[in-house]
């Protein structure tokens, strides 16, 4: 019995980790805002934009199985050196200017039990001393990350009970038959659950696991579970937003943990409250070895968990995204400069690495016979198109307008 019960375990693990990071209060308040706006009608979109994702987790994990080699060091190899310094600094960037989103979601959740405006503080202390307490990170990761993903699995769920939703209305919105109305929360939805540096740091992950060719169909179930955990989680606040929420405005993620207080009570509020501080937590924890494995690797300073340069350039992204957050705690204004350059920079880089990483698992001297087959290009030449389309969208709706204005 115990050998069918570690084949079982061993199948699943980085798929998870990149679960976290995916799921995280960007999504919360994005999925939580179509549900409020748009009821059910929208949620095929999240099964829609979460099997893009799978698609290239996918192909993240088998460039990292197959190759055995950083997928920087690939780029350097095949295409051009630059090409991996653009990555690794757009990655890190990215990173950085958007990690302040997640401590200030910790904060929100946290501040419900204790108020103070020092959470940040406590808990990036708390992720430092994890980072540089284990000399091999990553079992001690994706042990971490498989609890917290319980945890937003059994919150968000008791909140979906609370709300009674309409079975048929889930299910019908489930079917795409109703026009989409194009609107900056329904694009956020989407950026959020598909999110490309994620299934990059994919590649990563299956390395750090261990994961060799052999190994391609556990990590297939791996990236299958994580898209199916990554859908259901996004579905049930999608969900339970649109049973409760229709016509309330939702700015933050503590306005939908305040309005659903009025319907649920305070034992609601806080249950949501205990799956939001899950998705931040453990967001910005995976969000900032993305940012700073990623630049160390570009740079050929290291790419491994039991290195010190990755480590450091992690703590930075921490450190930084903890100070903006306190800044923005301390004097409630948004820095936007560093948000217009963050959608600037995602603008060019999210198709970027979508067609890079699509390019390479198409090529004989890199994958061998492993190479995509015609499903994994049909879906994954849809998701860079749809990245191309989010990414002009972005920049002449959103950059050029606030940097002309």
């Amino acid at each position: 019995m115990s050998t069918p019960r570690r084949g079982i375990l061993r199948r699943i693990g980085p798929g998870l980790v990149t679960a976290c990071v995916v799921i995280g209060p960007g999504s919360i308040l994005t999925s939580s805002q179509v549900g409020a706006r748009a009821g059910y009608d929208n949620l095929w979109v999240v099964v829609v934009s979460v099997f893009l994702m799978a698609a290239y987790v996918t192909m993240g994990m088998r460039l990292g199985a197959v190759t055995d080699v950083s997928i920087t060091e690939l780029i350097r190899r095949h295409l051009h050196p630059a090409l991996a310094l653009f990555i690794g600094f757009g990655v890190c960037f990215i990173a950085t200017a958007f990690q302040f989103g997640n401590n200030l979601g910790a904060q929100a959740a946290l501040s419900t039990y204790i108020e103070t405006d020092y959470w940040p503080l406590v808990l990036n202390a708390i992720v430092l001393a994890v980072l540089f307490g284990f000399g091999n990170l990553y079992p001690v990761l994706e042990r971490l990350m498989t609890g917290f993903v319980a945890i937003m699995l059994i919150a968000f769920a008791i909140n979906l009970v609370f709300a009674r939703p309409d079975v048929t209305r889930i299910v019908q919105g489930l079917i795409p038959v109703k026009g989409v109305e194009l609107e900056l929360p329904l694009l956020g939805l989407v950026g959020t659950t598909f999110v490309i540096s994620a299934a990059l740091y994919q590649s990563y992950l299956s390395r750090f696991k261990g994961w060799k060719a052999e190994d391609l169909p556990d990590g297939q179930i791996d990236a299958w579970v994580s898209a199916g955990i990554m859908c259901l989680i996004t579905l049930m606040i999608m969900t339970t937003a649109a049973s409760v929420l229709q016509g309330h405005e939702l700015v933050s993620v503590a306005d939908v943990a305040n309005q659903l207080e009025p319907m649920f009570g305070e034992k609601g509020r806080i249950i949501f409250c205990v799956g939001l501080f899950a998705a931040a937590f453990s967001s910005f924890i995976v969000n900032s070895m993305i940012g700073g494995f990623v630049l160390s690797d570009a740079l050929r300073l290291g790419d491994h968990p039991d290195q010190k340069t990755p480590k450091l350039m992690t703590a930075g992204v921490l450190l930084i995204g903890m100070g903006v957050a306190m800044y923005v705690i301390a004097t409630g204004t948004k820095p936007l400069p560093a948000i217009i350059a963050a959608q600037a920079l995602t603008v060019v880089a999210s198709p970027v690495i979508a067609g890079t990483m699509l390019w390479l698992c198409n090529q004989q001297d890199v994958m061998g016979s492993h190479r995509n087959g015609w499903g994994l290009n049909v879906t994954g030449g849809i998701g860079f198109l749809i990245l191309l389309a989010m990414s002009i969208y972005t920049l002449t709706e959103k950059v050029l307008p606030a940097v002309t204005g």
